[in-house]
């Protein structure tokens, strides 16, 4: 089975650079893309990033330029790392699934979810 399990997460200050990581396990590379996805309190959550098994890459608006999701094939590690870090970035981030068409919505399989905090 799909298993996802993020790590990475912590306290920041504000400008501040984290990187999350993501091992995914349980699942053809063609079958699925691999995003992330965050959920802060009282608000939306929002799909911030995906990326396919070619390597192409979206982002969403908020955290262009300041964002990069990257991955590994060989080891199947996804990573996000997230510079110039605001408070609004302060959220639970989760490393999911999503189809072949690279769109940051439909969600499928979810990690656990690692948490980021800027102050």
């Amino acid at each position: 089975h799909v298993q996802l399990v993020e790590s990475g997460g912590g306290s920041v200050q504000t400008g501040g650079s984290l990187r999350l990581s993501c091992a995914a396990s349980g699942y053809h590379h063609s079958a699925y893309c691999l995003a992330w996805f965050r959920q802060a309190p009282g608000k939306a959550g929002e799909g911030v990033a995906g990326i396919g098994t070619n390597g192409v890459a979206t982002t969403t608006d908020s955290v262009k330029g300041r964002f990069t999701i990257s991955r590994n094939a060989a080891t199947n590690m996804v990573y996000l790392q997230m510079n110039s870090l605001r408070s609004e970035d302060t959220a639970l981030y989760y490393c999911t699934t999503i189809t072949p068409n690279l769109v940051l919505k439909d969600f499928g399989y979810w990690g656990q979810g690692t948490q980021v905090t800027v102050s």
